[in-house]
């Protein structure tokens, strides 16, 4: 049950840390979504697009330096990097790598929160994301998770509209084959460009009249046009 408060996306491997973090979380007023892997941590990165992610390094299938490294190929989201590794180097790393504060473990309940308000109040002047991104007859609500185009509702599945949702936040701006397929599908699919193929094929399909907003940019990645911007079409 989610609490409607600003999303933390909370990413370890560690039971207790789930168990421990969950109600205190809740309890300050936040929703914490919780993700055991990198690669799960990526894809609810993008589909969900939380306000805040708080980042183990030592994850079961990706190092936390290599998810910092996805997340920063398609998401400016604030990252608070929790670790048990106290070494400097792995500090500078992090923090070179995107992250925009490292906090040991074990950790004070307090300071974890403050630290977490924050890197809210830093984003708190620049432009919040839209709750809804509007272009060329295609809505989507990036909140209810919901797709129209000239006011019909458009289903999709979870990976096409995470790869739409993902798209339509870089609206006006080219996503390469690399940012999609590690958000949507891991970094294990990094190369993968046949999946892209095949999902832009079905969303266009989809979208109907207004697939042509879905534009390739050949061997770069995909962009969802603006509205007055023109459109393209083809795979």
């Amino acid at each position: 049950m989610t609490g409607g408060g600003p999303l933390i996306l909370v990413v370890d491997d560690e039971p207790q840390i789930h168990r421990f973090l969950r109600p205190m979380l809740q309890a300050a007023g936040y929703d914490p979504l919780p993700a055991v892997t990198g690669s799960e941590a990526l894809r609810l990165a993008a589909l969900r697009a939380p306000a805040l992610v708080l980042l183990d390094l030592g994850l079961p299938d990706l190092d936390g330096q290599e998810v910092l490294r996805g997340l920063r190929g398609f998401s400016a989201v604030p990252v608070i990097v929790l670790s048990a590794r106290d070494r400097a180097a792995e500090k500078i790393a992090a923090l070179d790598a995107g992250a925009n504060d490292y906090v040991e473990k074990p950790f004070d309940v307090g300071e974890l929160l403050a630290r977490i308000r924050a890197a809210l109040r830093a984003t708190t002047g620049r432009e919040a994301a839209a709750e809804t991104l509007r272009t060329g007859g295609v809505e989507v609500d990036f909140v209810r998770r919901l797709v129209r185009v000239a006011d019909q509702p458009v289903v999709l599945t979870g990976r096409e509209y995470a790869l739409l949702a993902l798209l339509a936040r870089n609206a006006g701006r080219v996503v390469t084959h690399r940012q999609l397929l590690t958000a949507v599908w891991g970094p294990a699919h990094a190369e993968d460009v046949q999946y892209l193929r095949v999902y832009v094929g079905q969303l266009r399909h989809k979208l109907g009249a207004a697939s042509g907003l879905l534009r390739t940019e050949p061997g770069v990645g995909y962009r969802l046009l603006e509205a007055g911007n023109g459109a393209a079409t083809g795979a």
